[in-house]
């Protein structure tokens, strides 16, 4: 078969082209530390590849969504600290208006005290993050969820709270709501004694638990009292049921008893009159503020009669009560905060093991083995070189050389 020179130098071209486009490839491979440059390097590898690689963009997405829940629930915790340093406090001042040994100008000077704390407390509940929204507003964060009115301390915001899916099957609340911080009371808080509008001396103290298991535990009561004959007596009744205790129906009062019913005790001191009332209930929903404003307007008024100092020593007893099952609320809040906050710490080890993992599996796929390119560096060198000696020496051969 005859062979044109043409065929020669364009095998011998074709020859060059091919080793040096391997030997670029492999250039490729090395400069870039992938074995997987092109798809069709290793078409079942790069289609595993792009599936590894959505995975971690979207791990990553998560691990980005932790970080800022994780700074919201921070920010959230400080300020509950904050709270329940108020709320203690204030108990402090309240347990300190309580001494018989304080004139009206203390009592004064500790409202003074409560109404910082009032105002500081205010500004807590209506805290900003770094973006400008409002920490408890639940779903309405453009505007300061609390507000004060002629009656009080309104809530304005929403009940809603945000969540934030910080993993594929957990979407975690970022936030709580204010009212369910400032107004509520948890569901294990006990019993708050309050004093109708009285004319007589009568104080309490408690009430108490005794028994929880009684089955009268629960129910509110109501301790009424009545001249009979010149001797007073007092009537505990069930407001639940709408009937008398039994045994406490008609008994003769007697200052510093402890009367026990219900599962609860209570302790009267003082000297009640006819018509006088005390009621005893669950604790319900009761704002802070509402409770911090009672007590303020207690110790502003001054007290002169026996009636009106019985009156003042029952609201600060009430409030006592009120703060605590406050704080413990807060607390609770708090411990449901530090829960998430552990479960993200929880997430963030789960999830950087899984990060690990797929990039394991992605260097698997399409990460290059040095050792192995650059042996295949050499060779396709060598090939090139081969090819462009045989290149040159076919080039020389002429029928020409020989006239």
């Amino acid at each position: 078969m005859r062979i044109s020179t043409v065929t020669m130098f364009e095998s011998g071209l074709t020859a060059m082209n091919r080793q040096q486009g391997k030997l670029m490839h492999v250039d490729q491979q090395l400069a870039s530390g992938r074995r997987v440059v092109n798809p069709s390097d290793d078409p079942q590898a790069a289609s595993r590849a792009v599936n590894v690689s959505q995975s971690m963009a979207v791990s990553q997405q998560y691990a980005d969504a932790r970080i800022s829940t994780g700074n919201a629930l921070a920010q959230e915790e400080s300020v509950l600290n904050s709270v329940s340093d108020g709320i203690a406090s204030a108990k402090t001042l309240i347990i300190q208006a309580s001494s018989d040994t304080l004139s009206d100008a203390d009592r004064a000077s500790v409202a003074t005290e409560l109404k910082g704390i009032y105002e500081n407390l205010l500004g807590l509940a209506n805290t900003t993050n770094g973006n400008g929204t409002y920490l408890f507003g639940g779903y309405k964060d453009d505007a300061p969820p609390f507000v004060k009115e002629s009656g009080g301390v309104a809530y304005k915001g929403d009940l809603g709270v945000r969540e934030q899916q910080v993993d594929s099957s957990r979407k975690m609340p970022v936030g709580d709501s204010g009212v369910a911080i400032f107004e509520r009371v948890h569901n294990g808080a006990g019993y708050v004694a309050t004093a109708g509008t009285n004319n007589g001396s009568v104080t309490f103290t408690g009430p108490t638990r005794v028994d929880a298991a009684d089955s009268g535990y629960g129910d509110g009561y109501a301790i009424s009292f009545a001249d009979n004959a010149g001797t007073l007596e007092y009537t505990v009744t069930n407001t639940s049921t709408g009937s008398t205790v039994p045994g406490k129906a008609g008994v003769e009062y007697t200052p510093g008893e402890t009367l026990s019913f219900g599962g609860l005790s209570i302790t009267l001191e003082g000297t009640p009159v006819a018509g006088d009332t005390i009621s005893m209930a669950k604790a319900e929903d009761q704002s802070i503020f509402s409770t911090l404003e009672s007590a303020i307007a207690a110790l502003d008024a001054p007290a002169e009669t026996a009636t009106e100092k019985a009156a003042r020593r029952n609201t600060l007893s009430t409030v006592s009560r009120e703060l605590d099952n406050s704080l413990d609320n807060v607390l609770t809040v708090r411990a449901s905060v530090g829960a998430r906050l552990n479960e993200l710490d929880v997430l963030d080890s789960v999830g950087g093991n899984r990060s690990l993992n797929y990039e394991s599996t992605l260097s698997d796929l399409v990460d290059l083995d040095y050792g192995r390119a650059i042996t295949d560096y050499k060779i396709r060198q060598v090939g090139l070189q081969a090819a462009q000696k045989v290149f040159t020496e076919i080039q020389g051969m002429s029928l020409f050389d020989r006239l």
